[in-house]
């Protein structure tokens, strides 16, 4: 059995790997977008099946008004006196000398819950994880962010001891534990007692091209006791700009049951326009950053190393002792919305799905229309990751909008500052309603203007779609839903990506989605209900 990389395609950072008994489980970032953490599971670590988001209560992660890429980030897993433990960030400030990210803990007795109210552990850094010692004692070991002028971000590794007594931090017992090498921006820490010595992993060199993930080990948990290993990074892309995985690092360590290892990283899947070279661009990640597995082997000293080499492989061997899963091959779906609840794989943005945005059931999900998808606070959005390269998407909606203030329709949509979509809504100048379509481009709005197509008096439904082909995308749409029409223009698939986002803002860690959505400016919270949702890989 073969291992594919990567093994969860679209949008699924910063994997925290763990094992119990016979079952692997990955806890994945999730940012801005609602519900907070996804959580798969595997018995071959080849084939993945969705579990559960444990944070799917306001009490457990309040994020109305955070900032793009804010919210959640690596949140941590791990499995100790019988229950499981996730700790996690919310973060609410991105850019600037600040980040304001609160760490929390909450537990569970099994995986898919309920999981506990959020203990708040601290706010001295993000990507923080649990270490259970294996004489009873844990701690918060975490990236420590240093807000003082003349002082480098990232300010090393703190280890401060957890009472579980209290459920609190032991005060007095923060120390730094390691400072990283040269590459600097060090984060993203997982400690692991193998041997007798203590493995601390982490990444280094941002999460673009030049990442890496390093170790290093000690034999105590003293302050500054860790030695970084001889054998240079332990996984990285910087060198190896034509593997087809690219950005490897940020990830966590697992053991299978009969002994042999593997490394869960976040990785990037970059496509190139032709013009661009490897040298010049590396190419544009549209599908954001993704999961991949990689085998892991130790020398004689007692370092680990990928054993492919630290640029990794598309395809790996499975343990030994897989137990073959059956999962999904692709993410294909037909969704009529007859359910009260919507699918796992829908998202809305800082908030749950509720009566103030909608309702799902009965054949159709039902969106009021709020602000624009420019707003952190009042959205009506729901939306699905890209999860190909090459996809389309169709949906039937019903709008009746009375001024061009009111909009619904289908959006492939990355932040608040990039996004484009084809809607429904009213021109004044003709008396009718029209079919349009917008981009924003971090504030460069453009739509069709006197293009957008009008609509027949005597239509009810329409139909939207979007074609994605990798680097390119175009809008369409149907009266019948059997005679389809593209829309003017042709978009730049790049804009959607992890890359250029990147050039605009430091908040860039999602990916694209294509999803639904209805904006009512004038504030009468006009609603649009869409039935026939369907999203089917080329």
């Amino acid at each position: 059995m073969q291992i594919h990389n990567p093994v969860l395609t679209g949008f699924h950072a910063d994997p925290s790997i763990i094992r119990v008994n016979d079952t692997y489980y990955i806890a994945n970032s999730t940012f801005e977008w609602w519900p907070g953490v996804r959580i798969h599971e595997s018995k071959d670590l080849a084939h993945w099946n969705y579990v559960t988001c444990p944070l799917n209560r306001v009490s457990q992660l309040d994020m109305r008004g955070n900032p793009s890429s804010g919210g959640i980030w690596a949140p941590d897993l791990s499995y100790a006196d019988g229950k499981f433990w996730l700790v996690y960030t919310d973060v609410k400030v991105v850019g600037g000398a600040f980040k304001d990210g609160t760490n929390y803990l909450v537990t569970a007795d099994d995986i898919r819950g309920p999981w506990s109210e959020p203990v708040r552990l601290n706010g001295v850094g993000f990507d923080a994880s649990l270490f259970h010692d294996d004489d009873g004692r844990k701690y918060l070991v975490q990236q420590t962010w240093d807000f003082r002028a003349g002082h480098h971000r990232f300010d090393g590794i703190t280890l401060t001891e957890f009472d579980v007594e209290t459920m609190r931090l032991k005060p007095h017992t923060a120390r730094t534990i390691w400072a990283g090498t040269d590459v600097k921006v060090v984060e993203g820490p997982h400690l692991y007692k193998i041997n007798g010595w203590y493995y601390l992993f982490c990444a280094e060199g941002g999460t673009s091209y030049e990442h890496q993930e390093s170790v290093a080990r000690s034999r105590s948990l003293d302050a500054h006791s860790f030695e970084v290993s001889p054998l240079g990074a332990f996984l990285t892309n910087f060198d190896t700009p034509r593997s087809p995985l690219q950005k490897q690092g940020h990830g966590s360590l697992v053991e299978t049951p009969g002994g042999e290892w593997y490394y869960a990283s976040l990785c990037g899947r970059p496509w190139r326009e032709d013009n661009e070279s490897f040298n010049g661009c590396r190419g544009w990640c549209t599908l954001g950053r993704e999961t991949s597995i990689q085998q892991v082997a130790w020398n004689d000293e007692g370092w680990p190393f990928v054993v492919s080499g630290h640029g990794g492989l598309l395809e790996v061997s499975a343990p030994s002792d897989a137990v073959e899963t059956i999962a999904p091959t692709d993410y294909d779906i037909h969704d009529c919305f007859e359910a009260a609840e919507l699918e796992h794989d829908w998202n809305t943005l800082r908030v749950p799905f509720g009566p103030d945005m909608g309702h799902v059931g009965g054949g159709e999900l039902t969106l009021y229309g709020q602000g624009s998808l420019c707003n952190l606070f009042d959205l009506s959005l729901v939306a699905r990751r890209w999860r190909d390269f090459d996809f389309d998407a169709r949906v039937q909606v019903q709008f009746n909008p009375d001024n061009y203030m009111q909009m619904a329709g289908l959006t492939n949509y990355y932040c608040d500052g990039a996004w484009s979509w084809a809607y429904v809504t009213w021109d004044d100048a003709r008396a009718c309603r029209v079919i349009g379509a917008a981009q924003n481009d971090f504030g460069n709005y453009t739509d069709l203007g006197e293009s957008a197509v009008p609509v027949p008096d005597d239509v009810e439904q329409i139909w939207l779609g979007t074609r994605v082909r990798t680097g390119t995308y175009t809008y369409e749409y149907s009266f019948d839903g059997e005679h389809w029409q593209d829309l003017p223009g042709t978009y730049d698939a790049k804009l959607l990506s992890d890359d250029y986002v990147l050039t605009k803002t430091g908040a860039f860690f999602t990916g694209a989605f294509v999803g639904l959505a209805a904006v009512d400016l004038a504030g009468y919270r006009t609603p649009a209900s869409f039935t026939n949702f369907s999203y089917e890989h080329r």
